[in-house]
């Protein structure tokens, strides 16, 4: 298929919008325009009935109960605010208590930090080395007065997927409402929110080959029927959780993105995992001295984060010019400290410095993993030797992380 410049490995920052959803979009920017909320004219009874049909789709793809289950946002990070703060403060009278994990999204964790400037406890579980939460772990840490666990689905730096059905079995087991940000797990990897015992699910569209600009947040309306006090004010939007006009096309290709990714997503998730199993492998054949990030087999087909000892990843990234990679989370990539992911899974400041996220997605090839990985060790090998003193193989030592 050849090599097609610039090469895009960074597919858990964002994704291009496919063609075929932009397709799907077009019309309702034109012609098929309207309010939803506008209910005296056709137009605004059409948009409706879009908005229904994108929310029946959406609803299907995470095994919702209902359709009325899927309230849409702006994306992941107010879907986040929306289900912390808006559950926290609706029940705050009852409980004051939250669980969530060191390795989160910064949308959950800065609204916990915001809910603990109101007065609510908020609980930060460790993992282990692997980036996997000890379910054991939030069972210790329930008490009487905790009110939601928030475990992310899919991590967005090193790929890793969390044990969602056992910690929704420990939640129900105590009374506890659970969520989960699945911003990168939707569309990548089968998801349940009956099986896995989840009350509320974060998700978006760009990351999965939709627009950017549109989220939703899953709320369970039975067994048990969650409440939450919104965050906007204003037209009682979404009954009640979300006022603001609701963007049509947007929600057009949210839903026509979901469809498209799970009417591929045992042959995608198989053809991904190949791909990055032949990045690591070259990257170990080229290179000593490497430590994956991450648990090896509970992780996203398409992610792989490497740890390159001896080298400073920006460095890396600013010679490869041709290539878009990532030395860190896609929303805290522009700060200068080390990632809190790769310091909570027990890396060094100098490792964390050292290692690249290599994100894989529709329209990777071969002959682009091929090429990458030959200049990535060109590269490491390039910093080792400055660093030794210009010495060949010079950099090749061990780390114990």
């Amino acid at each position: 298929m050849g090599l097609n410049f610039p090469i895009y490995l960074d597919h858990h920052a964002t994704t291009p919008t496919d063609p075929r959803v932009l397709d799907a979009m077009r019309p309702y920017f034109t012609e098929r325009f309207g309010n939803a909320a506008s209910a005296s004219h056709v137009f605004g009874w059409r948009a409706e009935a879009a908005v229904e049909q994108a929310r029946e789709r959406l609803a299907a793809a995470i095994g919702a109960h209902e359709p009325r289950e899927i309230v849409f946002t702006s994306g992941t990070t107010e879907s986040d605010n929306l289900a912390l703060k808006g559950v926290a403060r609706a029940y705050r009278t009852r409980r004051d208590h939250l669980i969530t994990v060191a390795t989160e999204h910064s949308a959950v964790l800065e609204s916990c930090g915001a809910l603990e400037r109101e007065g609510f406890r908020v609980t930060v579980l460790p993992v282990g080395r692997s980036g996997l939460v000890d379910p054991d772990d939030v069972r210790r840490a329930i008490g009487d007065r905790t009110l939601l666990v928030s475990v992310m689905a899919a991590n967005s730096e090193i790929g890793v997927l969390q044990p969602l059905a056992a910690i929704g079995g420990i939640c129900r087991e105590r009374d506890v409402l659970f969520h989960t940000d699945a911003a990168q797990a939707v569309g990548k990897v089968p998801v349940d929110v009956e099986a896995s015992g989840v009350d509320l699910l974060s998700m978006c569209a760009h990351k999965l080959y939709g627009p950017p600009g549109v989220g939703a947040l899953y709320i369970r309306r039975r067994r048990p029927r969650i409440r939450l006090e919104p965050l906007f004010h204003g037209g009682g939007h979404e009954w009640g959780h979300r006022s603001g006009t609701l963007p049509l096309a947007l929600i057009v290709g949210f839903a026509e993105a979901v469809d498209l990714c799970l009417h591929d997503l045992e042959a995608e998730a198989a053809r991904l995992r190949a791909l990055r199993d032949e990045l690591w492998t070259r990257l170990q054949a080229g290179l000593d001295d490497l430590r994956l990030n991450g648990d090896p087999e509970q992780r996203l087909p398409g992610n792989l984060n490497v740890a390159f000892p001896g080298a400073e990843a920006d460095a890396v990234i600013a010679s490869l010019r041709d290539v878009a990679l990532s030395s860190g989370s896609a929303c805290s990539s522009a700060r200068p400290e080390p990632s809190h992911v790769l310091r909570a899974i027990g890396l060094s400041e100098a490792l964390a410095r050292a290692s690249l996220r290599f994100g894989l997605g529709r329209g990777n090839t071969r002959e682009e993993i091929e090429w990458v990985a030959d200049q990535v060790i060109a590269q490491v090998r390039e910093q080792r030797e400055k660093r030794a003193g210009g010495r060949p193989g010079g950099g090749r030592r061990r780390s114990d992380g």
